[in-house]
């Protein structure tokens, strides 16, 4: 019986903490074409919609770290699509409540992309959450079973932030001003030195 009770002591303290970690109660999906977030629940299980999301978007291994590490080295290359943003809400160990963001990019191709920032707070971790760019094959079908459209919505100009209309006005009324300042300059009468 000793023996037991010492296996399962060694093996308790052989799991990570990432192991141990509680994940989120609830998340929403919010972005373009969609008229109000998509909303996940259940636990982390796979086969409830939130356990789902948690293992498609790759949550546990940007929050916490995994091995074998299955993060990206960097951000995949060319144009990723419009940008989503799921909003995880984590209960913590003492009644506190973390809110963890993740962009996510369902349209990229081959596959969807997410991404985590790092440094979020969660359980009050000084390093908070690891962080980093996670490909996921399933998440796309998954999220258009949820409610995301088919296809891209197109992009408006007003939520791509800073855009090339804006741009080209703001040089636009800059070259117009610069021109009747020159012309105001230009016209007016020289006095002669006497």
């Amino acid at each position: 019986m000793k023996r037991i009770l010492l296996v399962l002591a060694v093996a308790a303290l052989a799991f990570p903490a990432t192991a141990l970690a509680k994940g989120p109660s609830e998340a929403s999906l919010k972005g373009p074409g969609l008229d109000k977030a998509i909303a996940f629940a259940g636990t982390e299980e796979p086969g409830t919609p939130l356990g789902d999301l948690t293992q498609f978007a790759g949550f546990f291994p940007a929050a916490f770290g995994q091995e074998p590490n299955p993060m990206l080295p960097s951000r995949p290359k060319g144009d990723l699509g419009p940008k989503y943003e799921i909003d995880y809400t984590v209960p913590g160990p003492e009644g506190e409540v973390f809110q963890i963001s993740q962009d996510v990019y369902p349209y990229a191709e081959p596959d969807a992309v997410t991404y985590m920032a790092p440094r979020q707070d969660i359980f009050h971790n000084p390093d908070g959450t690891l962080g980093g760019w996670y490909q996921s094959p399933e998440l796309r079908a998954f999220l258009v079973k949820s409610g995301l459209p088919k296809a891209a919505p197109p992009v408006e100009p007003s939520s791509a932030g800073f855009s090339s209309g804006r741009l080209g006005a703001g040089i636009g009324g800059a070259l117009l001003l610069a021109t009747s300042i020159w012309l105001v300059v230009r016209r007016r009468p020289r006095q002669s030195a006497a």
